[in-house]
């Protein structure tokens, strides 16, 4: 019998992170890509797979320990886990947007002035390490600052603690900075003039766009200033908290993902289409998950100063978050 059938909701949520009518709305998009092209008896059900794989999502245990739960081999999970995470793909851009339209804008905005004083925010970006099994090719650039091999996630989130963009696709050596400069979102800030601001740490580059603390405040202004950004950007910091948790097969803890880097980048933002799916339902996390882990990501070496001639280019930057800091917290 399916796990569907039998289990309560409390327990359907724990074991696979969603409410049973998400699952069943999962399985209504995938059944399709899930049937498989054979007459045999003893074929896998579009609903063990996708169950396998939410399962694989929400512990990261071996894929051999899942199969002994389900009465599956190791490869038949693997399988799943592939079948599943290759079909969830194309839906993700229907579940992943970057608010493009004045009332999107809108709300965010309204929502981080009204409670920090910054005006014009429609995210809040950070840089997150996802550990991953040490590629056999080139895996030397895969390794990042603390020691181990990884996927440099970007994520920018909303107020409600939904990603609106994600970029999983650079290994763990790649800057924070350089990241964001080559993303779609990155890009299109630079030539965008419609005013939005995104909130970054200072491993970002100071930019009109892209707000980052200042370095040795001087001022109360600035102090406080300092402090409402602190509070603004901790929303990135406990969202990717929460997704992690929420899915400890991207947790160092849980072993990391054991899997080729593009498998590894898959699975990652399909992850994240489900913690969207998961906070707009409101599912809560398990009552032993609900001590958030702080992140921590953020880079040790101070911004860019505007005294410093090889960077002209921060005058200008400097310029605009100070315009920012005396109008709104003088």
């Amino acid at each position: 019998m399916s796990p569907l059938d039998i289990l309560e909701d409390s327990a359907i949520q724990h074991k696979y992170r969603l409410r049973r009518a998400d699952i069943m709305m999962l399985l209504n998009l995938v059944e399709a890509d899930l049937q498989r092209p054979t007459q045999r008896s003893y074929a896998l059900t579009p609903a063990t797979q996708l169950l396998a794989a939410l399962r694989f999502y929400a512990t990261g245990s071996f894929l051999e320990v899942l199969g002994d739960g389900y009465g599956l081999s190791k490869a038949s999970v693997s399988r799943s886990v592939q079948a599943v995470t290759s079909a969830l793909l194309r839906h993700i851009p229907d579940h992943i947007q970057f608010p493009t339209t004045r009332g999107d804008k809108s709300a965010v905005q309204d929502f981080l002035w009204g409670k920090h004083n910054i005006p014009q925010v429609i995210g809040v970006i950070d840089g997150t390490l996802i550990p991953i099994l040490t590629p056999s090719n080139d895996g030397h650039v895969f390794f990042c600052r603390k020691g181990f091999a990884a996927i440099n996630c970007q994520v920018i989130c909303d107020h409600r603690g939904l990603i609106t963009d994600l970029v999983a696709r650079w290994p763990g050596s790649s800057h924070d900075s350089y990241v964001f400069s080559n993303s779609s979102v990155g890009q299109e800030a630079q030539a965008s003039r419609d005013g939005w601001l995104l909130l970054g740490d200072s491993g970002y580059p100071l930019r009109p766009y892209l707000l980052t603390p200042v370095a040795n405040p001087h001022n109360e202004a600035e102090e406080r200033y300092n402090e409402a950004h602190r509070v603004a950007r901790s929303i990135v910091e406990r969202t990717l908290g929460t997704w992690k948790m929420r899915f400890r097969c991207l947790r160092k803890s849980a072993g990391g993902l054991l899997f080729h880097p593009t498998k590894c980048c898959a699975v990652i933002a399909v992850t994240a289409m489900l913690h969207n799916l998961a906070v707009r339902a409101g599912t809560p996390l398990g009552p032993q998950e609900d001590q958030l882990e702080e992140d921590g990501e953020e880079e040790d070496g101070p911004p860019l100063q505007a005294h410093d001639p090889r960077h002209v280019q921060y005058l200008a930057d400097f310029e605009a978050r100070q315009r920012v800091i005396n109008e709104f917290f003088v």
